[in-house]
């Protein structure tokens, strides 16, 4: 990877654009694609996961495998970006004796749950760089 370029693309826009947006993105002369992995998305409601049509995490970052780019996956789990609760989900504040974004033991419980949901999602599919995927950070 000669250039250090990027292009940050949330996934949840039209399951239908990926493609003509990601080429776009490589014809412009970038060479990864950032994403953001919104919590509150994905967990709607604890326990209860959404993958689907334009929240298809694995299916975007085999488009951006296909069409030759990197991916820098940023699953968070706080992850700002002007985005309500900051990408948490809402049932999260009613888990007994949680305090975010601090050392606090249900919050952490809770966060390594999801996290390891992505990461292990990624790697069964192997889209880690390490095993011949687009994935070169996660963060």
């Amino acid at each position: 990877m000669d250039k250090e370029e990027s292009f940050f693309l949330v996934l949840y826009i039209i399951l239908e654009m990926w493609e003509d947006l990601i080429q776009k993105a490589k014809e412009g002369g970038l060479d990864v694609i950032e994403t953001y992995v919104f919590w509150n998305v994905h967990e709607p409601s604890q326990g209860n996961y959404n993958f689907e049509g334009r929240y298809d995490l694995v299916k975007f970052i085999k488009t951006i495998q296909k069409a030759g780019l990197y991916a820098h996956l940023r699953i968070g789990p706080y992850v700002c970006a002007e985005w309500n609760f900051g990408g948490f989900p809402v049932w999260l504040k009613y888990v007994p004796g949680i305090s975010f974004r601090t050392d606090n033991e249900p919050f952490k419980k809770e966060m390594q749950r999801f996290t390891e949901k992505i990461v292990g999602m990624m790697k069964s599919e192997h889209l880690f760089e390490s095993q011949g995927g687009p994935i070169i950070l996660s963060q």
